[in-house]
């Protein structure tokens, strides 16, 4: 079995160098709207740990971070069950809170996380997602800030993963069905 995990790559949907400007883009906007304000960038791990560690780095303020690890997705689909395996460390009472998602996909996780962020009295919460998939949205809900949209096709890289593998691809694409076992 080949270790070169771009072989398994069908095609590529964002380069790294759209990446890259689609971070600064970001970190730009979230700099201007954050500068009085008392910003907690919350990281929703693992998928968004690569697009966190970029878009701090591209914020131009003082901010703090902190991370939770939810999950809820087995393979190529959500479960539809929300489990939290790492909360919070830092309370959020006073913090303007911005979620940070590496992407937006039926929404069920993202609003169980809102709705449990909003019960500890932050001074106002938004999201900031890498990624939009709003064709497989099954909750109401939008960022404040997003990256890209894109098509509903299962994707990794940038982060995002199947089974573990191919976070640490530079771009985001997706895989060859013989990359795909036992779907």
């Amino acid at each position: 079995m080949s270790n070169d995990m771009n072989r398994d790559i069908e095609r590529v949907l964002i380069s790294e160098e759209q990446m890259k400007e689609i971070v600064a883009g970001l970190g730009s906007k979230i700099t201007e709207d954050y500068k009085d304000k008392q910003l907690l960038m919350v990281s929703v791990l693992k998928g968004s740990l690569v697009f966190m560690a970029d878009l701090m780095r591209e914020i131009k303020i003082h901010c703090e971070i902190d991370f939770m690890s939810i999950s809820s997705y087995k393979g190529l689909k959500t479960t539809g069950v929300v489990k939290i395996a790492k909360d919070l460390d830092l309370p959020l009472e006073g913090y303007d809170v911005l979620v940070v998602e590496d992407i937006l996909d039926s929404g069920i996780t993202l609003n169980y996380i809102l709705k449990l962020l909003r019960s500890r009295n932050p001074k106002s919460i938004k999201i900031c997602t890498l990624l939009d998939k709003p064709d497989n949205r099954e909750v109401e809900i939008k960022a404040d800030y997003f990256g890209a949209v894109i098509p509903d096709e299962f994707v990794v890289g940038y982060g995002l993963d199947y089974n573990e593998k191919y976070r640490n691809l530079p771009y985001l694409g997706t895989l060859k069905p013989s990359a795909i076992k036992g779907e």
